[in-house]
């Protein structure tokens, strides 16, 4: 259930990156609007999801790395053959991702900090908070020198630090109308237009991803590990513990997040206030929200409730439904489908966002009434046993 509502969710905000710019995904005044129920669009996600169904996944992928490796364990396979060839099909898959579909690719990624996190899976609970911790804090770091980089290039646009000042505002701030309406023609274009240019500006981007923001993956990864053997993402809490950490954790992170999201709107959304308010400070207290999100969500869904079997329907097929949700978005936004990137105001793209909710809740608990596995999740499986694997349900294939 929990995977399911966090691969929904992340579509909050990778919807962006599917319509607009790159720069509109941290900075609203960037492009898509700023005023009015855009603003209102912008201030909601980044309020509760920004950052958070990103990062709830990535608890989730450290959470299904030690599921995976124990039950290799206990069915007599190799541990670490398992993972690793799980992790390098699962390269494989996120470059072609990339490279033919969509930008903003994060299985590659994740296939490599899943790499890095196998040898920690066996710290205790404590010791992978705490490395968790200190990795978040370096994330933390990176991103404010890349912040008080914007504060001094701003105040010192010497011909020198023009270029890096061009490459922060392309990034994060208000980039210039030619930058913008290049980008936008790009994604009007024809399919090999808009491959060709994704390959000189993306082609290598798992290798950058990694270096920035691999850091706060690989913790939070950890603190997925932590919370699957404490109980806390296995549903062996009492609610009134689930209730105690929501209350506690949300306490204290929507406060600080609605101060942020007032300092970043008075300074109008500054390429400096921007990174600061909306990008590095976040990272701060965006575990605890993340760690209420866990808690919300198995306070009100239940599994055998009517929703609860469809969200963890969609969870279960999470790897199916996250390209299935790249195909449908570029299908709809770029040049070679619909055409409508750079159409629809911010709050506009929301009811593109219920339209493919809708169809995975409807179609994922129909898939999985006749198959075991979603139809990446069986490929993958049977990719990294080296054999097909049984996909049909026993119940189905007995009906036949």
């Amino acid at each position: 259930m929990v995977r399911g509502v966090a691969l929904l969710g992340i579509l909050l905000l990778n919807i962006v990156s599917f319509a607009m710019p790159e720069a509109a995904y941290f900075n609203p005044r960037a492009y898509g609007g700023w005023h009015g129920a855009d603003l209102g669009a912008w201030m909601v996600n980044f309020l509760f999801f920004d950052g958070r169904m990103r990062g709830l996944f990535s608890f989730l992928f450290g959470a299904s790395l030690l599921i995976v490796t124990d039950a290799a364990q206990a069915t007599g396979r190799d541990p670490a053959r398992t993972h690793y060839t799980r992790m390098g099909w699962l390269l494989v898959f996120g470059l072609a991702h990339l490279w033919l579909v969509w930008h903003g690719d994060i299985l590659a990624h994740y296939a490599l900090i899943g790499m890095i996190a196998y040898p920690l899976r066996r710290l205790s609970v404590p010791k992978l908070v705490g490395l968790g911790a200190v990795l978040v804090l370096i994330s933390v770091s990176l991103f404010g020198d890349l912040t008080a980089s914007a504060w001094y290039l701003t105040r010192h646009p010497t011909p020198d630090n023009l270029a890096a000042l061009k490459s922060l505002v392309e990034a994060f701030g208000t980039p210039s109308a030619e930058r913008i309406a290049a980008e936008v023609a790009v994604h009007r274009g024809t399919y090999p237009e808009i491959v060709g240019q994704r390959m000189i500006e993306y082609g290598t981007s798992p290798l950058t991803m990694l270096m920035l923001y691999g850091w706060e993956t690989l913790g939070y990864m950890l603190f997925g590990m932590a919370a699957l053997r404490s109980g806390l993402l296995s549903g062996a809490w009492s609610r009134a513990r689930y209730r105690y950490w929501l209350v506690r954790c949300w306490a204290i992170a929507v406060p600080c997040y609605a101060a942020l999201a007032a300092f970043v709107i008075l300074e109008r959304f500054t390429l400096f206030a921007t990174m600061l308010g909306a990008v590095t400070l976040p990272g701060l207290i965006r575990p605890l929200m993340i760690v209420g999100w866990i808690c919300l969500i198995l306070l009100v869904l239940h599994p055998e409730g009517r929703m609860g079997r469809r969200f963890a329907a969609v969870g279960r097929m999470a790897f199916t439904n996250y390209l299935a949700t790249s195909i449908l978005c570029t299908l709809f936004f770029y040049g070679y489908g619909l055409g409508a990137y750079g159409h629809l105001s911010r709050w506009q793209l929301y009811p593109v966002v219920l339209g493919v909710w809708t169809l995975l809740l409807l179609w994922s608990p129909l898939w999985l009434r006749h198959h075991r596995y979603g139809p990446m999740e069986w490929l993958w499986r049977s990719l990294a046993r080296g054999t097909l694997q049984p996909i049909r349900n026993s119940l189905a294939s007995r009906s036949q």
